[in-house]
C-alpha cells in the first residue's frame, strides 16, 4: 500500500503514532505536553542580518522527521500517480537544490529575484490544517489533520529549525506555484521557486511591466499582476530584495551565477581557499558567526571553524562546478578540485582526529566496527562505553564517489599503493604544528600486497615480506597487513571470521570471496558484510579478530612513543 493511501485511513492520534512507529501515549506527550519544544538562536544570513532559528527538542524532532519523510513520500506517490515532472519548486526536494533551481536561468537576458516575507511565518496553523482537509490529494480525516498541524507548528506558524517546515512549507506555496507559472507562460517567462526567493527570466527584448516594472527611480519593482497572484495565495512580498538583473552584469539565483552556465561567486570560492592556506599553515582557521553579547544584543564575530563547515563550503563549490559536468579516468582536476582534495588529505591524513584505519574496501570497515564494538571493553584505544551506546576512538576512512574521483581512492590494493608511494609529497603543503595521529593502512596479506611489499623494501631498503606487525612508513603512516597463517600462509581480512558464518547461504547461494561471482549461485563480500556479518553481529564469534585489533593497538602505542620522544 502506497504511503499516502496509508496516511488516508489514519482517523486519530494513535494510528498517526503507530504509523510513524510510534507508542501513542508518549507521542501524545511529546505533542502536547512536554514543557521544553524548542531551542530558538540565531544565525547570520549570507546577505547580512540575522536569522531567527527554533530547533526543536530531540524527541519532538524525531517525530517531525518521521513525518517529514512520510509526506514526502505522500508527495512522491501523488506525483507518480499524476506522472508529475514539473520543476517550479526547487527547495526541500529529493533531487533538487539551489543549483537545478539556479539552473533553469542561465543565459538570459533578464533575471529578476523577487522575495517573500516570512515565508515560514505566515503558513499558521489553520493554513495546515485546513490544507490536509480539502486537498484533493490528501483529503484527510479532520482529526488526522489536526494532530498533525500541532507536529509542524509551534506559535501558530511553522519554526525555522523544524524538520517539517521545509515540506509542508512546499505543499501550502504549490497553489502560489501553479498561478504563478500560469503567469510566466502568459507573459513569456520562465518561473522557478527556492522556498522564498521567487525567480522569473528570460530572453524576450523587453519584460513585461505586469510582473516588473522600474519605478521612478530606476528601481525595479513588483508588477500589479504578480502582486495580485502572491497576496491571493496568501503570501506577501519583501520589496526590499526585488532585483532585476541584466545580461550585461553579474546575475545569480540562490547565490549561483547564471550569466552562461552555473557558477559560483567569484569572492565565495577566494574565501574559502584563504580558509584552506589558514588551515593548512597554522591547524585552524576563521568564520563568521552570531554572538549574542552580555546585553542581550549580538554580533557578528569572527571565530574558529570547524572540520565540518569547510567541508561543507567546498563540498557545496564541487557540486556547482560538477553539476551537469561527465568526467573520464583522463580528466584533469580544476583549481577547486585541488583544493577540496587538499583539504580531503589534510581532514583524514595528515590531522585526523582520531587514529584514521584506512582498508581495502567498504566491506572491511564493517567487519572492524563490530569487532571493535564487540570488544569495546577489552579495548579502550579504540573504543569506549557511554551508557548503551559504544564511540569508536578510531575513524574508518569512508569511500565515496568524492574520494575515487578527487584522491583516487575507491578500494583495492592499486590506489592504495599510489596513495602510499606518494604520501610524503602529499603531506608536503601541510605545515600546522598540531598533534596528529596515526594513518594505518590494513591490507590483506596475500598475492595483491605483494607489489606493495616490493615497492617497501625497494623504497626503504628494509626487508618487507608481510610476517612483521606493521611497518612505519615515515611521517604519521603505517602498515598493516592481515597475520600470517602458522604455516605461513596468505590471509585476508574475512579468514579471521568464523568459518560457520562464512559457510552461511543467503537465498540459496553461497560465499564467494573472489570477484567472479556466479550470480545464479554465490553472493559477494557486499552481501556477506551487510547480511551476515552486520546482521547477526551478536552472534558472531569475532575472537579471531583480536588478532588484527592487537596490531592496530600496536600501532597506536609505537607512534604514541614515538611522539613522546621527539617532543
Amino acid at each position: 500500500m502506497k504511503r499516502i493511501d496509508q496516511l488516508r485511513l489514519t482517523n486519530c492520534l494513535a494510528d498517526v503514532a503507530e504509523l510513524l512507529g510510534f507508542q501513542p501515549k508518549l507521542f501524545a506527550w511529546v505533542i502536547y505536553k512536554q514543557p521544553y519544544k524548542y531551542a530558538t538562536f540565531e544565525i547570520p544570513k549570507s546577505r547580512g542580518g540575522v536569522r531567527l532559528i527554533k530547533a526543536p527538542e530531540d524527541r519532538l524532532k524525531n517525530v517531525q522527521s518521521r513525518l517529514a519523510k512520510l509526506l514526502q513520500d505522500c508527495i512522491s506517490d501523488i506525483n507518480e500517480k499524476r506522472e508529475q515532472t514539473e520543476k517550479l519548486s526547487h527547495g526541500f526536494r529529493r533531487g533538487y537544490s539551489i543549483i537545478t533551481n539556479a539552473y533553469q536561468h542561465r543565459s538570459r537576458r533578464f533575471v529578476l529575484n523577487v522575495d517573500l516575507t516570512d515565508f515560514f511565518g505566515s503558513i499558521n496553523f489553520g493554513r495546515v490544517r485546513g490544507f490536509l482537509m480539502t486537498n484533493k490529494h490528501f483529503a484527510l480525516q479532520e482529526r488526522t489533520a489536526t494532530v498533525i498541524a500541532h507536529i509542524v507548528c509551534d506559535d501558530n506558524s511553522l519554526p525555522q529549525g523544524a524538520p517539517t517546515s521545509p515540506v509542508v512549507s512546499n505543499l501550502i506555496a504549490h497553489i502560489l506555484d501553479v498561478r504563478l507559472a500560469k503567469l510566466a507562460r502568459k507573459y513569456g517567462l520562465h518561473y522557478t521557486r527556492y522556498a522564498d526567493d521567487l525567480t522569473f527570466s528570460t530572453n524576450s527584448r523587453s519584460f513585461s511591466t505586469e510582473v516588473a516594472t522600474p519605478d521612478a527611480a530606476g528601481h525595479w519593482v513588483a508588477g500589479k499582476a504578480l502582486e495580485k497572484v502572491i497576496t491571493r495565495a496568501g503570501f506577501s512580498l519583501n520589496t526590499s530584495k526585488t532585483r532585476m538583473q541584466l545580461q550585461q552584469s553579474r546575475q545569480d539565483v540562490t547565490g549561483i551565477i547564471v550569466n552562461k552556465k552555473v557558477n559560483i561567486r567569484s569572492e565565495y570560492y577566494r574565501e574559502a581557499r584563504a580558509k584552506c592556506h589558514h588551515l593548512f599553515c597554522t591547524g585552524t582557521y576563521l568564520t563568521k558567526k552570531v554572538v549574542r553579547k552580555e546585553d542581550g544584543t549580538s554580533a557578528v564575530e569572527s571565530v574558529i571553524g570547524t572540520l565540518d563547515q569547510l567541508e561543507g563550503i567546498l563540498s557545496f563549490i564541487d557540486s556547482v562546478k560538477r553539476f551537469k559536468m561527465t568526467f573520464d579516468r583522463e580528466y584533469k582536476l580544476t583549481g577547486p578540485e585541488r583544493l577540496y582534495r587538499n583539504f580531503l588529505y589534510y581532514r583524514h591524513f595528515y590531522a585526523p582526529p582520531l587514529p584514521m584505519i584506512l582498508c581495502e574496501g567498504k566491506t572491511d570497515n564493517i567487519y572492524l566496527r563490530c569487532a571493535i564494538q564487540k570488544f569495546a571493553s577489552d579495548y579502550g584505544q579504540l573504543a569506549q562505553e557511554e551508557g548503551d551506546a559504544i564511540k569508536l576512538r578510531v575513524r574508518l576512512f569512508n569511500y565515496s564517489d568524492h574520494t575515487k574521483r578527487l584522491m583516487s581512492l575507491g578500494g583495492g590494493t592499486g590506489q592504495i599503493k599510489d596513495l602510499l608511494s606518494n604520501y610524503c609529497k602529499i603531506m608536503k603543503p601541510f605545515l600546522s604544528m598540531g598533534e596528529r595521529n596515526p594513518v594505518i593502512v590494513l591490507i590483506d596479506n596475500d598475492s595483491g600486497a605483494k607489489s606493495i611489499f616490493s615497492w617497501i623494501s625497494s623504497t626503504t631498503g628494509r626487508r618487507c615480506d608481510g610476517k612483521e606487525s606493521f611497518y612505519y612508513l615515515g611521517e604519521n603512516l603505517y602498515l598493516v597487513p592481515t597475520p600470517r597463517t602458522d604455516e605461513d600462509g596468505d590471509t585476508m581480512i574475512e579468514d579471521f571470521l568464523p568459518l560457520k558464518w562464512r559457510e552461511e547461504k543467503l537465498g540459496g547461494k553461497t560465499l564467494n570471496l573472489g570477484s567472479n561471482i556466479n550470480r545464479d549461485k554465490e553472493y559477494g563480500k557486499a552481501l556477506f558484510a551487510e547480511y551476515v556479518i552486520k546482521k547477526n553481529r551478536k552472534d558472531v564469534d569475532f575472537v579471531q579478530m583480536k588478532l588484527v585489533l592487537d596490531r592496530i593497538v600496536a600501532v597506536i602505542n609505537d607512534y604514541a612513543a614515538m611522539m613522546a620522544t621527539s617532543t
